[in-house]
Parts: structure tokens; C-alpha cells; sequence
């Protein structure tokens, strides 16, 4: 172990205009790697997680059903002004749902391409419906006090007032423990939930270098020079373990994921034993 905890500090020197969030904790024993866990990142796609469990909690209280059918439509409300904007479908992730507008889908559909493909108009659609102030509402509720939703994706004249969404490394491991234990809106929702996490497909970071037969339910998040990855990691013959690492300062393309990849390898060699 002592080997492995040096790697892991040799990866967080990246240098002093890099800065690196980690929050980590076994499920079975409690036991966790904190480095700077309270430092506020803007959370990028990983705020999905949130709304992911928001829209399960207000489905599980009757106000619809996931079956239950959403517009699919382009014009969203700025927190800045009230004005009117659209998304920029070359600035999206998955880009189908643009061909589907006029048409309707569900909200699991769309909570699905939210998560699995980081839909950013299936999670405007979506914010639109469950209202951003109950997300974090329900955050709070999970003890998740620093993860904050407070406007859609892509709302440039809010991101241009400072009026973004927020998050912290505890902060998103506190609702990942909640949901690994199952006790997020309800054991079967909360099963559902991370299957939908399992089927990620931008797998670059927290997976990458992880061993055959790793099964990773996580969420990816990366903007301009931020590149998140926040995961509840199930190895073989194991208990889960959670690990939330959130950077700013590297380049999304290449070394910031890299970065989380070998920090992830770092922290399986760490917990496991071989």
C-alpha cells in the first residue's frame, strides 16, 4: 500500500495552475481519501447526477410517471434575463434528440440519453420540467449541501453573470454513497438509476484503467478546462467503493482524462487487495 499512496500523490502534483478535488469512500468499511473535498468546481455534466435523481423522486411521488410522454422542443428560458435561447447542436454530445424536435419522448428516454450519451437538450428538458430549485432541494435533502442547480445547460448569459451551477467532491460522493446504498428515492429506483450509470459511454476516465470485470456506474462532466468524473466502482468479489475526482486547469482532450485515469488505477490498487 505504501507504493500506491505515493503514486497517488505523485499524480495530485500536476503543478500550481492545476487543481485537483478527490473524494473516496469504501461502502463496507467507511473508509475514505479526502484531498480538498470542500473546494467548489463548476460541475459540468456530473450535475446530471442530480437531476437523474430528481426527476425518479418527483416520479415516485405521482406528479408522472416515467412512462409519461415530454415536447421535445428547443427554446429555453436564461436565468439572466428571461429571455429566450437555444442549444447549439455541434456544442451537444448526442446530437439525434436535434431530429426528434416536434416529436415526444419519455421522460426515462430522455433520462437516459441525459446520462448515457450527456444529452445537454434532453437535461434542459427535463430541468424544465422538474424546476432546478427542487433539485437541489432534494441534494440538500441527501446531504449533498454544496450541490447546486440553479439554471439549464448552455444559458451563456447566465454563465457570463457568474449565475452557474456549483458542486464539491464530498458533495457528489455524499448522494453517489446515498444511491450505492440504495436509499435514494427507493431501493428499485435507486437500482434503476444505476443501471442506467452503468451503460455510460464516455468511459476515458474513472474506467479507463481499471481491471476485466470492473463494472463502473459513473458520470463524466467537462468544459472549456474542466474534466470531472464522479463513479461508484463495483470490482469483483468486492464492495463498491465511491470516488469523485473533479479537475480544472488540463485540457478535456487529453490529459485531464489520462490524469483521471491514472488516479483511478491508483485508487483500485490502493483499496483492493491483490
Amino acid at each position: 500500500m505504501p507504493n500506491q499512496v505515493n503514486d497517488l500523490r505523485q499524480l495530485l502534483n500536476t503543478g500550481p495552475n492545476v487543481q485537483i478535488s478527490l473524494a473516496i469512500c469504501d461502502l463496507a468499511t467507511g473508509y475514505q481519501i479526502l484531498v480538498k473535498p470542500d473546494l467548489p468546481f463548476h460541475p459540468a455534466s456530473t450535475i446530471k447526477l442530480a437531476v437523474l435523481m430528481e426527476v425518479y423522486h418527483q416520479a415516485s411521488q405521482g406528479e408522472f410517471s416515467l412512462d409519461d410522454q415530454l415536447p421535445v422542443k428547443n427554446s429555453f428560458i436564461s436565468l439572466a434575463d428571461q429571455s429566450k435561447y437555444a442549444l447549439m447542436s455541434e456544442d451537444d454530445s448526442e446530437t439525434d434528440l436535434y431530429q426528434q424536435i416536434g416529436e415526444q419522448l419519455s421522460f426515462r428516454e430522455l433520462a437516459r440519453r441525459m446520462i448515457i450519451f450527456s444529452s445537454n437538450l434532453a437535461t434542459n428538458l427535463l430541468i424544465e420540467k422538474v424546476r432546478a430549485e427542487r433539485v437541489t432541494r432534494f441534494m440538500q435533502a441527501l446531504g449533498a449541501k454544496d450541490l447546486v442547480l440553479r439554471r439549464g445547460l448552455e444559458d451563456k448569459k447566465a454563465y457570463q453573470l457568474g449565475l452557474n451551477n456549483s458542486s464539491t467532491a464530498r458533495s457528489l460522493m455524499q448522494v453517489l454513497l446515498c444511491l450505492a446504498k440504495h436509499s435514494v428515492v427507493s431501493p428499485t429506483a435507486s437500482d434503476e438509476m444505476i443501471a442506467i450509470l452503468c451503460q455510460q459511454h464516455f468511459n476515458e476516465g474513472i474506467p479507463a484503467q481499471l481491471p476485466a470485470g470492473v463494472n463502473v456506474a459513473h458520470k463524466t462532466g467537462w468544459i472549456e478546462k474542466v474534466y470531472h468524473d464522479a463513479a461508484i466502482v463495483y470490482p469483483p468479489q468486492h464492495s463498491p467503493y465511491i470516488v469523485v475526482i473533479l479537475t480544472s486547469g488540463l485540457s478535456e482532450k487529453d490529459a485531464a482524462p489520462a490524469l483521471v485515469a491514472s488516479l483511478s488505477a491508483a485508487i483500485y490498487h490502493q483499496l483492493i487487495p491483490t
